[in-house]
């Protein structure tokens, strides 16, 4: 990769270059990570540490019962593992009649929690180290305590007025009642024992053991469904990748139940374009951006579903390049437009990636989902559940209908970029609900397409498509271009860059060089990439 680092934006920081590296939302995390390859280590361990460091130090975008995603290099191919959970066995669409969305919060929006069985899983198939050192700078963050940091403690205080009332909530997260301030030592014990116990048994306390008890147990004293069966028949399965191709990149996501596939939906449908005429802040460019991923999201939210459940509309169909070929010729260059789904057949947050010397690149995310997830602890455990029940679909005969043993809807998502000749180049994702695969299609281009440097493209001034002809930008993007935006017709809401919310998400890039690797951290968070 050739670095590009003009001075294009307010940068705050410059690449960082090495040749093993660690980039996360987190410094502590980050730091985590490189402890593990300092320890001679890999990626996969480095990656580990610092997604079991962060469900400590960042437990506001998610916590020991979240969900988990990766991708990763292994210096020869290519693998995709969905740790995802799946709903209650006794789940269906009788027990949510008379109401039009799923639960947001609360026992009734949890699903099985599947991010313990994707550190099983990596560790067990990638990892040099042992299980139980993945744990230590986790386990030293909870029994010590951690200095709360600023965008954190926001964050956690604006999630304790939301979420003071849910089961167990207030006792984990609410010392004395309020959220900590920036700068105030938390200390965690219950998550330190909850940590050992996984340590120690390699995860199957979890989902057979101790820790899976009592999280049933809380769930029948409140009304709810999930059992020891659900965790029990709980499985990490690897997947593969689905790709689109750009140029000489391949972009690969992870198949659905994910939101992946509208990136790609979305990158084919730019293939079909004249986005290559433009500069990557022009209001063209951003205009056709924005109108092919309102086309990808407008598919996705009809057809997307659990991959067993996808059976009429598959994701063969909606990466036909003819059928994006006739999607692209929707757009039109001088107005925007308020899409619905086509007929693709004829008769949908933590990250972290790490990079080593060897060769092997990891993308790994995890998530509660909405900030602290359904707000539900397990008393005396500090496991908070997340809520992607709330991802499934109320209406009938959708792909997406809630049902008890399928995974629901989900937005988090990692990306991985590899050449047309088989090399890897870039392992990257952006945090922040539906903005994930809107900044997968960002980054994508702003490094492949218009030659920017991690860096670089991390703090370049982002978009998201929001409803209708709504259209979010960050105020970076510049009147000039906000007002052509307009005169096209989008519905143009100016924000700030505002690291309290995950609206233009945080990103993190780690990307191939002859001479290592290149990485990009987000400053609308608190990103950090360490290397040596």
């Amino acid at each position: 990769m050739k670095l590009r680092h003009d001075a294009l934006y307010a940068s705050r920081r410059s690449p960082v270059l090495a040749r093993n590296m660690v980039s996360t939302s987190q410094p502590l995390a980050a730091q985590a990570g490189l402890r593990m390859l300092l320890a001679g280590g890999n990626a996969a361990d480095a990656a580990l540490a610092s997604a079991i460091a962060l469900t400590v130090v960042e437990p506001t975008g998610n916590g020991l019962g979240s969900d988990a995603y990766a991708i990763i290099w292994d210096g020869k191919e290519l693998h995709g593992l969905n740790a995802s959970g799946r709903a209650p066995a006794a789940w269906n669409p009788e027990r949510f009649a008379g109401s039009d969305k799923m639960p947001q919060r609360g026992w009734e929006s949890v699903t099985t929690p599947g991010a313990v069985s994707a550190w099983q899983e990596i560790s067990t198939k990638f990892g040099k180290l042992p299980f139980e050192k993945l744990f230590e700078p986790a386990i030293e963050y909870a029994t010590r305590g951690f200095a709360v940091s600023p965008i954190i403690a926001t964050l956690w205080e604006k999630g304790g007025d939301l979420l003071c009332k849910q089961p167990g909530f207030a006792e984990a997260f609410l010392p004395g009642g309020k959220a900590p301030k920036a700068g105030e030592l938390f200390v965690n014990k219950a998550a330190a024992e909850s940590l050992i116990d996984i340590a120690e048994t390699k995860g199957e306390s979890f989902y057979r053991g101790k820790l899976a008890s009592k999280i049933a147990a809380f769930a029948r004293e409140n009304g709810a469904v999930l059992s020891e069966e659900d965790l029990g028949n709980h499985k990490a399965d690897w997947v593969g990748t689905i790709s689109q191709a750009f140029g000489k990149v391949k972009l690969h996501e992870i198949p659905p139940n994910g939101q992946g596939i509208s990136a790609l939906i979305a990158l084919g449908i730019l293939r079909h374009t004249n986005i290559t005429d433009y500069e990557p802040d022009s209001a063209e460019a951003l205009h056709l951006e924005i109108e092919a991923m309102k086309l990808a999201f407008a598919d996705m939210r009809a057809y997307v579903a659990d991959l067993d459940y996808m059976t009429d509309v598959t994701v063969e169909h909606l990466l036909s390049d003819d059928y994006l070929k006739s999607r692209a010729a929707l757009i039109d260059a001088n107005k925007a437009q308020d899409f619905k789904a086509g007929a693709p057949k004829h008769g949908g947050t933590v990250y972290v990636t790490a990079a080593d010397e060897s060769g092997m690149m990891v993308s790994f995310i995890q998530s509660n989902y909405m900030g602290f997830g359904s707000g539900v602890v397990v008393p005396g455990t500090s496991i908070s559940l997340q809520n992607r029940g709330h991802g499934f679909s109320l209406k009938e005969g959708h792909p997406n209908l809630v049902k008890g043993g399928k995974r629901p809807f989900q937005t988090i998502i990692p990306a991985f970029l590899m050449s047309d000749t088989g090399n890897p180049i870039m392992s990257f994702g952006v945090m922040g609900g539906p903005m994930q695969a809107q900044g997968h299609l960002q980054m994508t281009l702003r490094t492949q397409l218009w030659g920017q440097d991690p860096q670089t493209a991390v703090d370049a001034p982002r978009w998201q498509a929001l409803s209708g002809l709504e259209v979010a930008v960050e105020s970076s993007v510049g009147s000039d271009v906000i007002d052509a935006l307009k005169a096209k017709g989008h519905a143009i809401k100016v924000e700030a860059p505002d690291s309290t919310n995950f609206g233009f998400g945080g990103a993190q890039l780690i990307a191939k060089t002859d001479a290592g690797y290149v990485a990009g951290s987000d400053p609308r968070k608190d990103g950090c990439a360490v290397g040596y």
